[in-house]
């Protein structure tokens, strides 16, 4: 059987620098002493450990102990055997190989089935760049001139046009001696009942390229109203290609990606044109396929994704409803990334490719410039979903979103969006944290495995019982689940709630005022709504009875049980005399007023910041009227508080 000769595989090997043909697929960075190292394209790891040492032509991954020279490297990460990774390093570097028993005739019959592809799309490629020069194409050429892109940039990007009749590649290709199986297996022709057939056909085309640079794929864009097919039709999976593993425009961004250490996702492959030539040149797309794990694998290797690394991967969508449901689904892969995620969303719902057309270059690079972190993106979306002008709605959006501030990674991140939606929300930020503490392990990406049976249950619990008395009154016992007792707030709750049946004639007048938002805790706020119904603070003299009537109105043993631990529990002060008492009732409700009142007055801020003052004027100066009012009323109570 006819063989390479050993003296063309040493002349490859030597020609071929291994930290060249690495750096192709891998970011490497200096480890000091002549060696260089970055992530292991063959598995998944946050720090690197695969070293690339150039002098001897060698690497080695010190986490899955893969290692070798530099065929070893393109027979494992391209798939081949030892003879087609010689020959397509041979190809790389312009070397001619000769062959033992048989010499170059052979020549065809001995490549591998991959090396065979690659030339195949690689004389494919060229043809339907040739193809779109002609009379046929000028629908294709009208196309991009009407996105603004001259032949140049067409040239650049390797566009081209595939003709609308049947075979006109397959009759080329068979010409430059491909087989008919090869055109099928490659995805280039379908196999029909006369003979295979150009799969692509009045549509123009997009070479997709790998990471060296060969061609694995199309895209083809419909231009014909007589063209059945889908809007853009993309190379079925072969040998070659595996759509979730290729990105469009990689070939052209490496080298900025692991430069700038920032790669930006856009949706399409006239969006990659239109962000590279508006000074973007980190943008990518995939192909016919959601971005997935495989693809960020792809990136971490060039971003060198690692836990010392700032890198940034920034996605764009369209600002509908599917680019938020695309921007939603990137967040559910965040957490592979070391990188920050960002999105970047027109406000009016334009892509690249329409926003450099509309308004020049600089608009698209603005775009990528007005980036907003990922998560930040995910908690507004989540917050879009409720009505925060009630709060009802601010505290389903609180327990919403307080998993996903719980997930973030960087854990010095997660005070400032604690602070961030506590703001948004008009809530306090130990509500806030509270909340996160609570609901926060519930990490809906990543579930905790360690979380014990009952706090999950209680978790669950917490998320569904409802906020009204009447909702409460169904919920099964279990719900009654107390806060923690180290907040200051919810210390104020307890105390008013203890003033409140051990000392209603104190309190009666003042207690009046309090509303059952008032209380941040659903426990406290069913028993103050139990107080309520038993007719509220003072309406019964006796002690007993009065407490009785409380335990009445309570909707369950379990809550009845928390009622009866207030009933006894002493007040956290030194008075025991009757007036000394009073005071220190009166000022304790008024702290819970005063705490309502700032919780009242951070939402009128929130409303106000999303609310336009020269848009909607009179809403504006209403809302800012009400929160004098607010400030007021607040002022009076920090009096009552303070003894004054």
């Amino acid at each position: 059987m006819a063989r390479i000769k050993d003296s063309d595989i040493a002349l490859v090997r030597d020609r071929s620098r291994v930290d060249e043909v690495i750096g192709q697929v891998v970011t490497l960075k200096s480890a000091g002493g002549g060696s260089l190292k970055g992530l292991c394209p063959f598995h998944d790891e946050r720090s690197p450990s695969f070293h690339v040492t150039p002098s001897k032509g060698l690497w080695h991954c010190f986490g899955c102990q893969e290692g070798g020279d530099v065929f070893a490297f393109v027979q494992q990460h391209d798939h081949l055997g030892f003879s087609e990774a010689v020959e397509k390093l041979a190809s790389q570097y312009g070397i001619e190989l000769h062959y033992e028993q048989g010499g170059s005739s052979s020549t065809d019959k001995l490549r591998g089935l991959r090396t065979r592809l690659a030339e195949a799309h690689k004389a494919a490629a060229a043809y339907y760049v040739e193809q779109l020069q002609g009379p046929e194409a000028s629908v294709g050429r009208e196309f991009l001139t009407s996105r603004q892109f001259t032949k140049e940039d067409a040239e650049h990007f390797g566009v081209g046009y595939s003709l609308q009749g049947w075979d006109g590649l397959t009759k080329h290709l068979r010409s430059k001696g491909f087989t008919d199986d090869e055109l099928v297996k490659g995805g280039l022709a379908v196999q029909g009942s006369r003979g295979p057939y150009d799969r692509f056909r009045g549509r123009l085309m997009w070479p997709i390229r790998d990471l060296s640079g060969d061609v694995v794929g199309f895209g083809a864009r419909k231009l014909h109203d007589d063209d059945q097919g889908p809007k853009y039709l993309n190379t079925p999976e072969t040998p070659l290609y595996h759509k979730s593993q290729v990105l469009y425009g990689i070939d052209l961004a490496r080298k900025e990606i692991s430069k700038s250490q920032q790669a930006v996702i856009v949706e399409g492959y006239t969006d990659v044109m239109a962000a590279h030539l508006s000074g973007v040149p980190t943008a990518v797309a995939t192909c016919g396929t959601a971005f997935g794990v495989d693809h960020i694998k792809v990136l971490r290797r060039l971003l060198l994704d690692q836990e010392s690394s700032r890198g940034e991967v920034i996605f764009t969508f369209d600002g509908d409803a599917a680019g938020r449901k695309a921007a939603l689904k990137a967040y559910d892969e965040d957490q592979r990334f070391v990188s920050q995620t960002y999105v970047a969303i027109e406000s009016e719902g334009r892509d690249p490719c329409d926003l450099r057309m509309e308004e020049g270059p600089e608009a698209v690079r603005e775009l990528i410039a007005s980036r907003v972190p990922l998560f930040e993106f995910v908690i507004r979306t989540t917050l879009d979903g409720f009505d925060l002008d009630s709060a009802e709605g601010r505290v389903g959006a609180l327990r919403a979103v307080a998993p996903i501030i719980g997930g973030i990674r960087d854990k010095a991140l997660r005070p400032e969006y604690a602070r961030l939606v506590a703001g948004w929300l008009g809530l306090d930020v130990a509500t806030v944290n509270t909340e996160i503490r609570e609901h926060g392990f519930k990490n809906t990406r990543q579930p905790s495995r360690g979380s014990r049976p009952a706090e999950a249950a209680n978790t669950r619990i917490e998320n569904n019982a409802g906020s009204s008395g009447e909702a409460m009154a169904v919920a099964p016992a279990t719900q009654w689940v107390l806060p923690d007792q180290r907040e200051p707030m919810y210390q104020v709750e307890r105390e008013a709630l203890k003033c409140a049946i051990q000392f209603p004639h104190h309190v009666g007048s003042w207690y009046g005022s309090v509303e059952s938002l008032s209380y941040v805790s659903e426990t406290y706020r069913a028993i103050h709504e139990s107080i309520v119904a038993a007719g509220g603070a003072g309406s019964i003299t006796d002690g007993s009875e009065w407490v009785e009537a409380v335990l009445v109105q309570a909707p369950d043993d379990g809550l009845r049980q928390h009622i009866r631990a207030l009933t006894v529990e002493p007040l956290q002060t030194s008075h025991d005399d009757d007036n000394g008492i009073r005071d220190y009732a009166t000022s304790v409700v008024a702290r819970l007023l005063e705490m309502d009142a700032t919780r009242r007055i951070a939402v009128t801020k929130g409303k106000l910041q999303r609310t336009n003052p020269i848009e909607a004027k009179a809403e504006y100066d209403q809302l800012f009227t009400e929160l004098v009012d607010m400030e007021e009323y607040r002022r009076g109570l920090r009096q009552r508080v303070a003894g004054e």
